[in-house]
């Protein structure tokens, strides 16, 4: 750990980092803010480009020391900051000593790794909640997707509460951007079977194939998905809703249905 070298909350290298909350920063300097300690190293585990770690030795845990060690082995630059002036580079209640600076990209779908014959992919429209987002990026993850695509994106993608609740699962090379119309023709040109979520949907998850390659689409809770799903032919399919609420949370949808394809494809990946 390296002595304390930032004791001011005006010094320039600070508010310039504190300036990337801002979405216009991040855009114009292609950085955003990484939260905490676990958060950056996972960070550099899903192929992000860390260029800084800010981090105040006064609030470090254990698990703090342990990731600031792996930030200076990988080649992070580790910035030691006093307790007041990490304050100003802070955002919420969460303080675990570390905040880090990576690089962000906009990657599209000719940037998607290979697929394998039966992908299993995530696609989320129009999702209006950092929160939603990340947790989204994570369940998708969790389950296995091949590749997860934003479409349509309503917030920017690198929001720090979205990298913070994805678990910088948004830095994984198979998440990508790309409009509604495109994802529709990317899916039918590449043989993929769509179902998109809907409340009213007769045919249930239980009830739907999902073991053959396969895209499950998500809209915001408020507005759901455009008419342009509909009239792509995507097939409507519900979760079974036993009790007065007529939907779930759209990351707990999402989760209900990528394991239940990841069900019908048989044992996991890891076990």
């Amino acid at each position: 750990m390296p002595p304390t070298q930032i004791t001011s909350r005006h010094n320039p290298r600070l508010k310039e980092a504190a300036a990337l909350r801002n979405r216009k920063q991040r855009d114009e300097h292609r950085q955003t803010l990484v939260y905490g300690a676990r958060e950056s190293t996972r960070a550099l585990a899903c192929g992000a480009d860390l260029r800084t770690a800010f981090v105040c030795e006064e609030l470090l845990g254990e698990a703090g020391r342990q990731a600031t060690a792996e930030l200076e082995a990988r080649g992070v630059e580790v910035v030691g900051v006093s307790p007041d002036a990490f304050e100003k580079l802070a955002y919420g209640d969460r303080l675990d000593g570390v905040v880090s600076i990576a690089a962000t990209s906009r990657r599209t779908l000719a940037d998607l790794p290979d697929l394998p014959e039966r992908p299993l992919i995530a696609v989320i429209e129009g999702v209006e909640k950092p929160g939603n987002l990340g947790a989204l990026l994570r369940t998708a993850d969790g389950a296995g997707a091949d590749a997860v695509v934003v479409a349509d994106p309503v917030i920017d993608l690198y929001n720090p509460n979205a990298i913070r609740a994805s678990v910088a699962t948004v830095f994984l090379d198979k998440v990508v951007v790309s409009t509604a119309a495109e994802c529709i023709d990317w899916l039918r040109q590449s043989g993929v079977a769509v179902f998109a979520t809907r409340p009213d949907a007769t045919e249930s998850c239980w009830q739907a194939d999902l073991s053959g390659a396969a895209a499950i689409v998500l809209g915001a809770e408020a507005t759901g998905l455009t008419d342009a799903w509909h009239t792509a032919g995507a097939r409507p399919v519900s979760l079974p809703m036993l009790g007065v609420g007529d939907s779930l949370n759209v990351s707990v949808t999402a989760a209900v249905l990528l394991y239940e394809a990841r069900r019908q494809r048989g044992a996991s990946r890891r076990h």
